[in-house]
């Protein structure tokens, strides 16, 4: 990509953070979330000149790229050839595929089918030192105006745009921390893997004596490791209370790092049209009561779609999982049987299907069996091109799970109230109902420069990692709640971030 050595060694750094951004969603609403400490908000900044990387896809990138191209210049930007002539870096990928079709009258013919699309496009914006200044990523609306493809270029450039507009082109965390050389390793929730997978990665490029690792168990046996001192730190969708806390041999704080939502993903051909789902529904699927797909249950809530004869293969997770604690939940807040029968947690003895283990394994699994319905983290749906169910909400409306929803659920979790209550009560109508932080544990090293790193990273991911957690489909905290673990994390504080 680049003519100097270290410019392509940054240019291949950044285009393998943007490989891992296979999965993300959109939401214009959030935008007011894409989080920056007080210090780096710089009102009035200008775009300055662009770059557009080719995209990385197969089905429709080289298109995608040419339209972003003609909306910026379309939107006054003057976009360069080369990235030596530009101040920010435009790095993408996206694609567009046919998902099946919805009849528009009763008694189709296929020349009145109208295609239903799935597909996203992803950027992310760096400027020239490499710092990721803003990432997002669109997926298809439901009317095409103009195409799909056309469609989703102009609302991520108009997004794109509004907030270069306002943050400019500069670097957000200047003078990182000088350390030496340290190796840091971390393990847990599979939820939140991909996040974390690429935030380690831009850390180490801004602290060059940081080698850190992360391996994707389930958040249970990464409680469990960070308990036998085999890591340094931990990641849970399961909060720790503070008995167990109290009774642990290693002693740690728990920060809320990101809001993610969990989707009933399935594996139905030729079923354009996003399935509904009620939490009584998805019980009775998940304790066997519910069998196949064409039950009257299931008919009711769909009636326009062509639900087949066939039988439902039930798939969860087979580990310890944060996940399935959310999922769990869920269904048991909203089902009595589920409540008595099985209750909730990161294992529960499960009625009825199949087990597999981790976010990846259960994706996999339901994108390879026809029939299959299973639970997701929401970027692992995307990943897998998977569809996924609206559910319907405490209002009793059916939402889909995108940012905006996850939005409208976190806004019910309280700036300054406990973060371990997880937001899946919401009442607002908009708002997703299986929604949930993702907690970081760090603990406190006896290593001078571990205790160091372990601090700058936390800091790194509560400001200018939530810059990237848009594009990979997790809701950025709150300004007000990152700051205010940030300031439970300095020396001195007595009091566990909740």
């Amino acid at each position: 990509m680049g003519r100097a050595i270290g410019a392509a060694l940054r240019i291949e750094r950044r285009r393998a953070r943007v490989c891992a951004l296979l999965c993300f969603w959109l939401a214009a609403s959030a935008m007011a979330w894409v989080t920056q400490s007080p210090a780096e908000s710089k009102p009035g900044g200008s775009v300055g000149k662009i770059f557009v990387e080719p995209f990385d896809g197969t089905q429709g990138s080289m298109q995608l790229h040419d339209n972003v191209v003609a909306r910026l210049r379309g939107g006054g930007v003057k976009v360069v050839g080369s990235e030596q002539e530009a101040d920010v870096i435009v790095h993408g990928m996206g694609e567009v595929w046919l998902k099946g079709y919805v009849a528009i009258n009763p008694h189709p013919a296929a020349s009145v089918r109208q295609p239903v699309y799935g597909g996203y496009l992803s950027l992310q914006v760096a400027n020239k030192g490499g710092e990721v200044l803003w990432s997002y990523l669109v997926t298809p609306g439901r009317v095409h105006w103009n195409g799909v493809a056309d469609d989703m270029s102009s609302h991520i450039v108009r997004l794109m745009l509004a907030a270069l507009r306002q943050t400019g082109s500069q670097a957000g965390e200047a003078n990182p921390a000088m350390l030496g050389q340290v190796a840091l390793s971390g393990a847990g929730s599979t939820f939140a893997a991909p996040l974390y997978q690429v935030w380690i990665q831009s850390f180490e490029e801004r602290h060059s004596g940081v080698h850190a690792t992360y391996q994707a168990v389930g958040s249970e046996s990464g409680i469990r490791q960070l308990e036998e001192g085999k890591v340094d730190f931990a990641a849970s969708d399961v909060p720790v209370s503070d008995g167990q806390m109290a009774s642990m041999p290693v002693k740690f704080r728990q920060y809320a790092t990101v809001l993610g939502g969990v989707v009933p993903a399935y594996n139905l051909a030729g079923i354009g049209r996003d399935l509904r789902f009620t939490p009584e529904v998805l019980a009775e699927m998940y304790l066997g009561r519910i069998a196949k797909w064409n039950d009257p249950k299931l008919r009711a809530l769909n009636g326009s779609a062509s639900l087949p004869d066939e039988p439902i293969v039930v798939l969860h997770r087979s580990d310890g999982s944060g996940t399935t604690y959310a999922w769990t939940g869920f269904l048991g807040r909203n089902s009595a049987e589920w409540k008595s029968r099985v209750g909730s947690g990161m294992r529960v003895a499960w009625p009825a299907g199949e087990g597999v283990e981790g976010n990846e394994g259960v994706a996999a699994k339901v994108a390879a069996t026809p029939g299959a319905i299973g639970y997701v983290e929401l970027t692992y749906a995307i990943r897998h091109e998977l569809s996924f169910g609206q559910v319907r909400n405490a209002a009793g409306k059916f939402v889909e799970a995108d940012l905006a929803t996850l939005n409208a659920a976190a806004q019910a979790a309280s700036p300054t109230g406990d973060l371990r209550a997880p937001p899946l009560t919401a009442q607002a109508g908009d708002a997703y109902p299986i929604a949930t932080f993702t907690w970081i544990l760090m603990p406190v090293s006896d290593d001078a420069g571990k205790g160091a790193a372990l601090k700058d990273l936390l800091r790194w991911m509560l400001t200018s990692g939530q810059k990237e957690c848009s594009a990979l489909g997790y809701l950025p905290l709150p300004r007000s709640l990152a700051a205010r673990q940030l300031d439970e994390a300095q020396p001195g504080s007595g009091s566990v971030a909740r």
